[in-house]
């Protein structure tokens, strides 16, 4: 019979497909066999089961006997993964098995393992992602082998959630929450006074960041980090008759992109800021030139009045006009 048909004759607690729900960590509890079996044998169970292939001949039907209590389970088939006249979903091959591998023996009782996900799963972060890359090996994800959260053990469903509707993760409006998660002080610079929209969800973090590996700093989306910036900040981007060193080099020179408390995301203050370049440039170390009082007043120098160095070097990302050599017009 239809699958679908028979989740409409079982009565609401007969609906489940699996042991756990991929990525929700609230209110989880350990597997029984966990009490009683090691990680290493676990594992080792896991690869005779496999081995020998003992698939239930009743799919997802045999699951649902025992793992119709839980919501968290039920809201597999309202996603992508449990749709039914999907070739492409678990639902239209092994099913629940597709992904926690064959029952075997453990329809008997409970207490033989199935392939469990997320933190409180005994498996290593390796063999839970073998299963989600079974499927997911993708020009998206071709650099994940030795990216920055593949070398930090991180598992797919540390991220991602399978059993709902809509993963938390792929929704820009809870995007940042996720990841933040993990990354607390990108979490803190966000919320400084300087900072691109993210809290606003403007922007995510996948918009500069590819969070499955790229062969790019940081993950990056594109090639450098300048092209990354340059994907928004397009007026910046050179080339300009007249050259800024460090804005050509990389923009994190100066800026902070995850936020600042400085105007402008800079790192620093200036003049703090060009005088760990130009400390010894002429008067950069001595601008008594702000204005007629000629320092003797706070905010009477090119140091501590208005925006400073910036002042009269207001062109400090380069400049296209022939006088444009200290960047000044």
């Amino acid at each position: 019979m239809n699958i679908i048909n028979q989740f409409k004759r079982l009565i609401p607690a007969v609906m489940a497909a699996a042991v756990l729900s991929l990525g929700i960590s609230q209110g989880a509890v350990a597997s029984k066999w966990d009490a009683k079996m090691t990680p290493d044998e676990v594992e080792a169970t896991l690869d005779k089961k496999f081995a020998e292939g003992q698939y239930s001949p009743k799919g997802a039907d045999s699951c649902l006997m025992c793992h119709g209590k839980s919501e968290k389970v039920m809201d597999l088939f309202k996603g992508v993964h449990g749709a039914a006249d999907s070739s492409k979903s678990p639902m239209a091959g092994l099913q629940c098995e597709a992904c926690h591998g064959p029952m075997g023996k453990h329809n008997r009782g409970g207490n033989e393992p199935m392939i469990a996900f997320g933190p409180d799963s005994t498996l290593s972060a390796e063999k839970q992602n073998s299963v989600c890359m079974s499927c997911h090996k993708d020009d998206k994800r071709m650099a994940w082998n030795g990216g920055h959260h593949d070398n930090a053990d991180v598992a797919c469903a540390s991220c991602h959630s399978v059993h709902t509707d809509k993963d938390p993760v792929l929704s820009k409006n809870t995007e940042m929450e996720v990841c933040t998660s993990c990354h607390t002080k990108q979490k803190a610079d966000m919320n400084k006074r300087s900072s691109h929209p993210m809290k606003w969800a403007q922007m995510v973090c996948s918009d500069c960041h590819n969070p499955h590996g790229t062969l790019s700093d940081s993950d990056l989306v594109k090639p450098s980090v300048n092209e990354t910036c340059y994907s928004c900040h397009a007026e910046k981007r050179g080339p300009k008759l007249w050259e800024h060193a460090p804005v050509t080099e990389n923009c994190v020179t100066c800026h902070n992109p995850h936020g600042s408390v400085n105007e402008g995301m800079l790192k620093t203050r200036v003049p703090q800021l060009c005088q760990q370049c130009h400390a010894s440039d002429g008067h950069a170390s001595n601008a008594y030139m702000g204005n007629t009082d000629q320092g003797s007043t706070v905010g009477g120098n090119a140091f501590t009045g208005g925006r400073s160095c910036l002042n009269c070097h207001n062109q400090i990302h380069g400049s296209n006009h022939p006088s444009g050599k200290l960047f000044q017009r």
